[in-house]
């Protein structure tokens, strides 16, 4: 906190420090100690009535400011802990310990000082967002590249990006083909390459290449902008922790003046009264929270990790159960073709595949996708549409071609269609399922040819994801699914999941989340932000993956991660732990300095400048403590290793 919005946060200290440091050296000028108040009259010694002077002026330049901020608090009716070091600093200057007075408030505002600089350091990850946003783009207008400010270009407009330059909008690539740095958005290291129909961020930087881009956000409606206003609110939102504090310190500051007007009635030592009102200051507990979230945040936006505020790092903290969802979390969402089961004699497997093909053209179900593209990119025939197609609910679909009946679909859609002899179908249908395939018998006029079976694959950092999440403390991870048993057993199997909860509606992974809640466990959810909002939102954290370019993720999930990578999970967790554990560490610090030094006033012994010395000492303490949080670890459970894409392993089947 700044004393002031006008100048440095040293101005004041620094003003305070020379004007103490010249009284000293007038008080040694004329052979006096200048740190004692055998001298406070000065009677008709000059030196000694100067550095009289100049400590009072002193005590009274670093005093104004945090007097001001005491009585603004008491308009509000607030009891700052900056009165207690006000009245102390005041009573000094009555009984004449000017040199108390002004190390007093001297020191304190140092403390206010160093707060502001730290909380500056620690917001310095937004700082960089900030000066990501390019200022400027180059348009195209009438065939001519137009340079104008990156907040004047219209969406729809094709903007120009060159080699190392920022890409000034968020859009789509429509042209061109360039690998850019997408870690102030994502906190990912390696550049990704783009081409045409590619997302790309405002923010950015192209390393080599050249792009014509569709501008689909512009200013306040890019990625990057709400990501900075996110991190902007989270850093001011306040932990749970922090609350209490505040409230503790409302009625702490209160108890500390009785103290003192206790001690001083009791003994008639009005300098030990004094002396307590400066050492009671919880300074260090106050600021404990605050630098510590700040930090955090602020490391977790650098590596791509947005948290919403103080209370869900703190609850990220507490996470012992993750839930994850299958289809485009723990898989990448793009189910392929992965085999060909030829059961008709005379046939091969091109002529099962392009029946099968032909007779998805015409459907609109999920499955038939993979299955034409599989088809395509072996160049068979397929082109042209069905002259009917019959969708049967529940079973598959139903087509005639070229005077051909084919059927694609389960074991079900055979008997209704009146086909008896699967010629072992049902043994492939089970083989292809326990492998955790999704199988679909293909008959022509009445006879089965064959089995198609697609997959969605497994993303490579899967295991390695549940994993680190078990290494990190967390008990229990669940997944969440729409599929059949048997298919999301398979995938379970291949990742190391605990447990698996499949033919689950979104309602039915709501009453899941719940029911986890319901046993006492806290849970986060980690989901696409869209499919999985009741979940997401249920959960006492919700995580949501991928969240560049998703603005609702941005705006509405505690915390969004930035990229796909599945090892961002485990990370966000052992950031919040981090964070949580250095809150602690400096709650004790602080409460610990705050007694001996209460204990050491009342024993004898502490004056009101060395306990402050002291005091400030403990405020530095835990500001250094809190910035650790600022480096970057590349070890442990939740650390994140890019992997340059070129040797990047090849995801699996499921």
């Amino acid at each position: 906190m700044t004393l002031t919005s006008s100048r440095s946060p040293w101005a004041v200290p620094a003003a305070a420090g020379a004007l103490i440091a010249v009284a000293a050296a007038a008080s040694f000028s004329a052979g006096v100690n200048p740190f004692s108040s055998s001298h406070a009259g000065g009677g008709g010694d000059a030196p000694l009535a100067l550095s009289h002077v100049l400590m009072t002026a002193a005590a009274v330049v670093a005093g104004l400011p945090i007097a001001v901020k005491a009585v603004r608090a008491l308009r509000h009716r607030t009891v700052a802990i900056d009165l207690l070091v006000s009245v102390a600093a005041i009573g000094a200057l009555v009984i004449g310990e000017v040199w108390e007075a002004a190390a007093v408030t001297f020191l304190f505002s140092v403390g206010h000082a160093l707060e502001a600089r730290t909380m500056t350091r620690t917001r310095s990850a937004l700082a960089e967002l900030v000066a990501a946003a390019p200022d400027v783009a180059v348009v195209l207008r009438d065939s001519d590249q137009v340079e104008v400010p990156s907040a004047d270009v219209v969406p729809g407009e094709t903007v120009l990006v060159k080699s190392g330059v920022k890409v000034p909008v968020d859009g789509v690539v429509i042209a061109g083909a360039a690998a850019l740095d997408e870690a102030s958005i994502t906190g990912e290291s390696v550049p990704v390459e783009k081409t045409e129909g590619d997302q790309v961020f405002a923010g950015t930087v192209a390393g080599s290449g050249f792009l014509q881009v569709r501008a689909t956000g512009v200013g306040a409606d890019t990625t990057l902008a709400r990501i900075v206003h996110r991190v902007e609110e989270a850093q001011d939102a306040k932990a749970r922790a922090q609350t209490f504090l505040e409230r503790f310190s409302a009625w702490y500051t209160p108890a500390i003046i009785v103290l003192a007007v206790v001690t001083a009635v009791l003994t008639g030592d009005v300098v030990i009264a004094l002396t307590l009102l400066v050492i009671g200051c919880p300074g260090a507990l106050v600021i404990s929270i605050p630098v510590a979230v700040v930090a955090g945040i602020g490391r977790g936006a650098r590596d791509g990790v947005l948290v919403k505020g103080g209370e869900h790092l703190e609850a990220s903290a507490r996470i012992d159960t993750v839930a994850l969802d299958k289809t485009g979390t723990l898989t990448e969402g793009r189910p392929q073709l992965t085999d060909v089961v030829v059961l008709a004699p005379g046939l091969g497997r091109d002529d099962v595949l392009t029946w099968a093909a032909r007779a998805e053209a015409g459907s609109e179900h999920p499955l038939a996708r993979p299955v034409l593209a599989a088809a395509h990119a072996e160049r068979l025939p397929v082109a042209g549409l069905p002259e009917r197609t019959e969708p049967v609910p529940g079973m598959g679909v139903v087509a005639t071609i070229g005077g051909h009946d084919v059927a694609v679909g389960n074991l079900p859609l055979l008997a209704a269609q009146g086909i008896t002899d699967d010629r072992g179908a049902a043994a492939e249908v089970d083989r292809l399922a326990a492998l955790g395939r999704t199988p679909m018998v293909v008959a022509l006029d009445g006879q089965v040819i064959g089995v198609v079976a697609v997959a969605d694959r497994v993303r490579s950092g899967a295991r390695e994801l549940v994993a680190r999440l078990h290494a990190s403390g967390v008990t229990r991870v669940v997944m969440l699914t729409g599929d059949n048993r048997r298919v999301a057993e398979a995938v379970a199997a291949e990742v190391g999941v605990d447990e698996v909860r499949a033919h689950l509606l979104p309602e039915d992974k709501l009453a899941v989340i719940r029911e986890l809640q319901a046993e006492g466990r806290t849970v986060a959810m980690v989901g696409d932000g869209v499919n999985d909002a009741p979940a997401l939102a249920t959960a006492h954290v919700g995580i949501a993956m991928g969240a560049a370019g998703t603005g609702l993720a941005i705006e509405t999930a505690d915390v969004a991660l930035m990229t796909d990578d599945l090892l961002r999970v485990p990370h966000a967790i052992a950031l919040a732990r981090r964070t949580v554990s250095v809150m602690r560490q400096n709650i004790a610090l602080a409460v610990v300095t705050v007694a001996v030094l209460l204990a050491g006033v009342l024993a004898g012994g502490v004056t009101m400048a060395v306990g402050m010395l002291v005091h400030e000492g403990s405020v530095l303490v835990v500001i250094l403590n809190a910035m650790r949080l600022l480096r970057r670890r590349d070890d442990g459970p939740g650390a994140v290793r890019p992997v340059p894409r070129s040797t990047a392993t090849e995801p699996q089947p499921a």
